[in-house]
């Protein structure tokens, strides 16, 4: 398998995915940043770029991703009402708010592709790998490391490969994931970038149509809540998975079905038909995505076949799962997104579910059900 990372000297003048996903973070202009955000996705699905990220190299991912000031931000708290589509106004209150969701969502995308290339370091003894958080890696104190180190060590029963790259800004650690031969599969970054891609297309599409309405995006409040959640899962991929995909993309999926039905009753056709033919469908993949490698990162250290190849054969997971107990191994991944989802969201899931959806994305009720019960416990 080819190694994810390259040196810098075999790559002169050639642009990693991950600084490319800089640039695109660091375009404050909206309609800008999803026009990059679409070019750098098609080279990298292409081929045009083709190597993740240069290990070696220090990128500084903004704590922030770069906005233009004119936009009136509020508390959630403060924001009017939307309404129910009954009138022009309230579908314009209504688009707008999803241009800015979807403004938002294009960054997010693109900083899980640069900030999430590595938080874990993989410890493999004979051909059952487990997992050690790198902050508790031999008792070091990783965060004081600013030095990459390659280490690698043979033995009979002991392979380990060790590859840190920490860069300490603003809080913000950057460490270089690897597993054997390489970090996150490959298809990682391109399921993440599609996404990316998919966020931009929206974006653009609903900003169009904003105008169309006699509005435009900025001429109403708008609140940074999706990002200020995603502040507090800046340091844990699961948790942003989580978080992000599992619950903010998933209550999506949840209430697009009656904002679709509202604005067919209003008489905006078109609008419905775009939020139903295009967002709608296409956000269902997005939620997918992030249970997929939920599920991948929390499988791997039980099914060693995962380690060096994201999608195996049915066939060969299937009989790796009925070795361990494919019940047990379910089990242990809800539990662990329970309790991710406890102590990094505030407050129960609100229902009603859209559970045809979200069993399409890759999760039944019991992944969402027992969490929107109220005061359920945060420990």
């Amino acid at each position: 398998m080819a190694e994810m990372g390259s040196s810098s000297s075999s790559r002169v003048g050639e642009e990693t995915l991950v600084e490319a996903a800089v640039r695109v973070l660091n375009t404050a202009d909206p309609f800008e940043k999803a026009r990059l955000g679409d070019e750098v996705a098609n080279k990298w699905l292409l081929g045009d770029i083709n190597i993740p990220y240069d290990a070696s190299m220090d990128i500084p991912v903004p704590d922030r991703p770069a906005r233009l000031a004119n936009m009136k931000l509020v508390s959630p708290s403060e924001m009017p009402k939307l309404g129910k589509a009954g009138s022009l106004q309230s579908r314009q209150a209504i688009v707008h708010s999803l241009v800015h969701t979807e403004s938002w969502a294009i960054d997010l995308s693109w900083v899980l592709v640069s900030l999430f290339f590595g938080l874990v370091l993989i410890f493999a003894s004979g051909s059952l790998p487990c997992f050690v958080t790198v902050r508790k890696c031999c008792g070091l104190l990783i965060e004081q490391a600013l030095f990459a180190q390659v280490k690698l060590l043979f033995g009979k029963n002991l392979v380990i490969l060790i590859l840190i790259h920490i860069s300490i800004m603003s809080s913000k650690d950057i460490i270089a994931r690897f597993g054997m031969q390489e970090s996150m599969p490959r298809e990682f970054f391109t399921d993440f970038v599609k996404v990316a891609q998919d966020e931009g297309r929206h974006f653009t599409l609903l900003a169009a149509r904003l105008k169309e309405m006699g509005s435009f995006y900025g001429a109403l409040p708008a609140h940074d809540g999706l990002w200020d959640s995603a502040a507090t899962t800046s340091k844990d991929l699961l948790a942003r998975l989580a978080i992000e995909h599992c619950v903010h993309e998933a209550r999506g999926l949840d209430v697009l079905p009656t904002t679709i039905s509202r604005f067919q009753k209003g008489g905006d056709d078109k609008t419905a038909e775009l939020l139903e033919k295009v967002v709608y469908p296409e956000e269902i993949t997005h939620c997918a995505a992030g249970v997929k490698w939920f599920k991948y990162i929390c499988l791997r250290s039980k099914i060693p076949v995962m380690v060096c190849d994201s999608v195996v054969s049915e066939e060969k997971e299937s009989e790796e799962a009925e070795t361990i107990g494919i019940d047990n191994m379910h089990s242990e991944v809800i539990q662990k997104f329970h309790a991710i989802v406890r102590a990094f969201f505030r407050g129960p899931l609100k229902p009603p579910f859209n559970e045809a959806a979200r069993r399409a994305a890759g999760f039944g009720p019991q992944w969402y059900e027992p969490l929107a019960v109220k005061d359920f416990p945060t420990e």
